[in-house]
């Protein structure tokens, strides 16, 4: 029978009556002879109580025990989402990621997978069971829970797929796919049917908060094509995969808003050959992922350098910097910055992509701090309260909000 493995966000578990809404929906795909791997997320705001109780009692709670602290959402829920469908008359278990046999690396908060065997799903399918898998954890080859960041069931969902060889993965969410931009934000933004994994990946490290990005790496690395869409109704969404010749045919496929990041400037270095790397290999181990990048003119054999990292990361950052340097640099952080990226694999064959998103910014007064590219996404740090503006400004000028179904 065919295999789907179908993975619910937050907000699509956050409370008994969606638990219960979902059963349904999936008891109807269990019933057509499908086989199902459901897998789970926290129920919404479970993950930032659990983190805001753990910082009221330490303000940098060790990385170890804030595994084994929110594991423990995941797990409410699948033990939940099994009772549900039980009560349906569906025969459903419930299986933790370490029981679903999905082993990782030892790094705690931030893990990557190593491999995964499945422990007793099959045979559990094989029985007509649907079997519920906690996203977002794993556990270490020292036997130690670990979690995978924020958005981790969606790297679950992609790799559970990729390893039992699913015929379909769905990944279902509160918005009806992948839209050209935030609709909340840009209200003529439009669902885009299909996008590449290259495409998404950079939306979603830009701040696009469909999936996470490591879950889209994932799935392009194993080829995996899977759909994103919503769960509060029965719409298609948006079918990712590998990139097809007519994807080039749209310069741009989407802008993304990202006002999670932090801009650090450190005043002073020294400037010479290898300063740089010394910094940013510092940072790199204490496990923080670093985005713009600016170093001025050095003067007198000092020079500045000016990054940009996750906001929840500042004090790592800083921390690992100070330790290299001590006092013989001087730092400064501000979480008041925001980032705005356009993203198009039609970019690596049509130029003026820059020109136009510089220009749409000018003409509405919005300044720019740091700008970043790659082969097929341009990224500006900008005011945080600007952010909306200039996503809407920047949309228009792509006439994104023209295409009735997107790119």
């Amino acid at each position: 029978m065919a295999l789907v493995v179908k993975k619910f966000g937050g907000t699509s578990v956050g409370s008994i009556d969606r638990i219960k809404v979902v059963a349904k929906r999936i008891k109807t795909d269990w019933e057509s002879g499908q086989d199902v791997i459901v897998v789970v997320s926290a129920r919404a705001g479970v993950t930032n109580e659990l983190i805001n109780r753990a910082r009221s009692l330490s303000a940098v709670p060790s990385d170890r025990e804030m595994d084994m602290l929110l594991a423990v959402g995941e797990q409410e829920t699948i033990a939940l989402m099994a009772i549900a469908l039980q009560s349906l008359g569906v025969p459903a278990v419930s299986r933790t990621g370490p029981q679903a046999g999905i082993v990782t690396d030892f790094a705690h908060t931030r893990a990557r997978i190593r491999s995964i065997n499945g422990g007793d799903i099959k045979e559990r399918l094989a029985e007509r069971n649907v079997v519920i898998v906690a996203g977002f954890q794993g556990i270490s080859e020292r036997g130690q829970v670990t979690t995978f960041g924020r958005g981790g069931s969606d790297l679950t969902g992609i790799a559970l797929a990729a390893a039992l060889d699913a015929e379909k993965c769905e990944i279902y969410t509160d918005v009806d796919g992948v839209y050209t931009a935030d609709p909340r934000i840009v209200p003529d933004a439009q669902k885009i049917q299909e996008i590449s994994y290259e495409e998404l990946l950079e939306l979603a490290s830009s701040g696009s908060k469909v999936m996470q990005a490591r879950a889209v790496e994932f799935a392009q690395k194993y080829n995996v094509t899977f759909e994103v869409r919503s769960s509060f109704n029965h719409n298609t969404g948006t079918i990712v995969k590998a990139e097809a010749p007519s994807m080039e045919d749209v310069v741009v496929s989407g802008v993304a808003v990202d006002n999670n990041q932090a801009k650090i400037v450190v005043r002073n270095v020294p400037d010479r050959a290898g300063t740089a790397a010394k910094v940013f290999q510092v940072i790199s181990e204490a496990g923080v992922i670093v985005d713009m990048i600016v170093q001025n003119i050095g003067h007198e054999g000092k020079a500045n350098l000016t990054f940009t990292v996750p906001r929840d990361d500042i004090y790592k950052a800083e921390k690992a910097v100070k330790q290299l340097y001590g006092d013989e640099v001087t730092l400064s952080a501000a979480d008041e910055i925001a980032k705005i990226s356009v993203v198009g694999i039609g970019m690596r064959s049509h130029s003026g992509v820059a020109a136009a998103f510089f220009a749409a910014l000018a003409e509405t007064g919005i300044s720019i701090q740091l700008i970043n590219t790659s082969e097929i996404k341009i990224s500006v740090a900008i005011k945080p309260e600007e952010a909306d503006e200039a996503a809407r400004a920047v949309h228009d000028a792509f006439g994104l909000g023209d295409q009735p179904n997107g790119a």
